[in-house]
């Protein structure tokens, strides 16, 4: 059930050749696929991007693809979904009778509270950056909490730089935006490090030529660490570094991307909704309608071991992430604007 069509760009072989044999199918849109039985959850997701993109909506569709496997799921998404038209997309999966309506971006957030609100029967899970101050009966919130993950690259780059000089690529200045920024230095802080981070906008986290100019600024400004939080835009990062000097490393977001610059490529924060997801539809059969879903390094995220790094600062980032799974460490959520 096609809902939509999403214009195509290149990812790299591999990543298009999984998608594809994810997907069933080479046309953009959506993904039906029916579960066993009458009671098989029905679920249609909305993505803001491609489902090909080997990044963020690519994960999202992944976790569609367990679900179906793991619980008979029946689902449904729509790519390239913007913001104003998320409200009429989701209403249109209503009217198909679907039972649960995942928005994947938090950016659909508000669309999507609003439609729980005037939709009780149906269960809604939305994506959002802090715990919101109201509860909704039929929303799960699931909280994406990527100020953790940017702790222990803050860890990797204190460790790392030798120029003292830390480059922060970001797409919108948004405040999940703001709180990796903030975790960056809370890691510095923390290690005793005298380095300072630079944090610069694009102002489009799918921009590769943008990314390719800040990331080739902030390079020649001595920066020596490049800590990435872009999706496509990644790319247009990597390129900058091309040809240049093998003292500078850069980190990226969601997926592994090591095949872009392996010269340069130190290492990624790796999303997966598959549990998340997984976890939320199996309380959602069981009663629990609404919930708050936190990802952490326990459910949804993890550091790629580092690579093009010295083995003393891989052994930093990974006492990092332990640190904060016993909750020795505890990164504070900083949603302060940077100025």
């Amino acid at each position: 059930m096609a809902r939509h069509s999403a214009f195509r760009i290149l990812v790299p072989a591999v990543g298009v050749a999984l998608l594809v044999a994810a997907c069933g199918s080479n046309e953009p849109g959506s993904s039906t696929t029916a579960g066993p039985g009458g009671g098989a959850p029905r679920i249609a997701a909305i993505f803001s991007g491609s489902a090909t993109d080997a990044d963020y909506n690519a994960l999202g569709l992944l976790a569609l693809q367990a679900a179906e496997k793991s619980q008979g799921a029946e689902t449904a998404h729509s790519e390239s979904v913007p913001v104003p038209d998320a409200e009429r997309v989701m209403k249109e999966y209503l009217a198909d009778g679907y039972t649960v309506i995942w928005s994947h971006g938090s950016q659909y957030f508000e669309a999507t509270s609003k439609l729980a609100k005037q939709n009780p029967d149906v269960t809604f899970i939305g994506e959002f950056d802090n715990k919101p101050k109201e509860s909704v009966p039929n929303l799960w919130v699931l909280d994406r909490n990527f100020h953790t993950a940017f702790y222990p690259l803050g860890i990797l780059a204190a460790a790392q730089s030798k120029s003292g000089k830390i480059g922060y690529v970001g797409g919108l200045s948004l405040p999940f935006s703001y709180s990796e920024v903030h975790a960056i230095n809370q890691a510095l802080k923390d290690s005793g490090s005298s380095a300072t981070v630079t944090p610069v906008w694009t102002g489009d986290f799918n921009d590769p030529t943008k990314a390719q100019q800040i990331t080739s600024q902030l390079v020649g400004q001595g920066n020596d660490v490049i800590i990435g939080s872009l999706n496509l835009g990644m790319v247009g990062a990597f390129q900058a570094l091309k040809g240049k000097t093998d003292n500078v490393i850069v980190t990226a977001k969601y997926t592994d991307k090591s095949q872009f610059d392996p010269q340069h490529y130190a290492t990624s924060a790796i999303y997966d909704f598959t549990k998340p997801l997984g976890d939320m539809l199996t309380k959602i059969k069981a009663g629990e309608r609404n919930g708050y879903y936190p990802l952490g390094f326990d459910a949804g995220v993890s550091i790629q071991t580092p690579k093009n790094v010295d083995p003393a600062v891989a052994a930093k980032v990974e006492q990092a992430v332990a640190d904060i799974r016993s909750g020795k460490v505890m990164v504070e959520k900083n949603l302060t604007p940077i100025k």
